[in-house]
């Protein structure tokens, strides 16, 4: 990323600040399930959307809303839980709620590519919780790679290239001073270790 070591510091910061609301956990959890049910069911796109909505009400508006109300109420610091010790409970809602959504999905007979996908949010979403009670794991780079990771499974070495947005969810992460490099590099590998295995052996 030449061109952004280029640019003057607050300016790298501004567009570091950018990528990481832009590439947020709750961004992903909202956009990967509308790909992939739409993807599923098309050229049903009004179902795809239906089971799409679902899945998003579970994995990212619940969990998003938890802690907003905890921002709200000083429990929090901020919307990316900077303070690892804030982050247990949030987290564990988080799961909670993402559970229930795929029970849901499940009896409801949601298309199983949405499914698969839904089973590896909530795992990564495990393996983030039970380290980041000791260690601060980026979630940030956790979430972007496994949902990279997922897409370049569903449409192909075309989407290879795409691998550069958890080198820019990294790079924000550490520029921010969020993170290290070796909790980013950590996160970003968790994502990838579980999301392969996990979407093509359940989709």
């Amino acid at each position: 990323m030449p061109a952004l070591v280029d640019l003057p510091a607050n300016s790298t910061s501004r567009v570091a600040r950018v990528v990481t609301e832009a590439c947020a956990p709750a961004v992903f959890a909202a956009l990967m399930p509308l790909i992939i049910a739409l993807h599923s069911t098309a050229p049903a796109v009004m179902t795809g959307l239906g089971w799409a909505l679902l899945a998003i009400l579970f994995c990212s508006a619940v969990p998003y809303a938890v802690i907003w109300v905890g921002v709200r109420r000083g429990r929090l610091t901020d919307h990316h839980i900077g303070v690892r010790e804030q982050r247990r409970m949030p987290l564990v809602y988080g799961l909670l709620s993402v559970l229930v959504g795929l029970a849901v999905l499940v009896l409801a007979g949601a298309p199983r590519p949405l499914v698969a996908m839904v089973v590896v949010m909530f795992a990564v979403l495990l393996i983030v919780t039970a380290i980041n009670q000791v260690w601060k794991l980026s979630a940030h780079a956790a979430v972007a790679s496994g949902s990279v990771c997922v897409l370049i499974i569903v449409f192909g070495p075309v989407l290879i290239p795409s691998l550069a947005i958890i080198v820019l969810v990294g790079w924000s992460r550490v520029r921010l001073g969020d993170h290290t490099i070796g909790q980013v590099v950590a996160g970003a590998l968790a994502g990838i270790l579980i999301a392969v295995p996990t979407f093509i052996l359940l989709a």
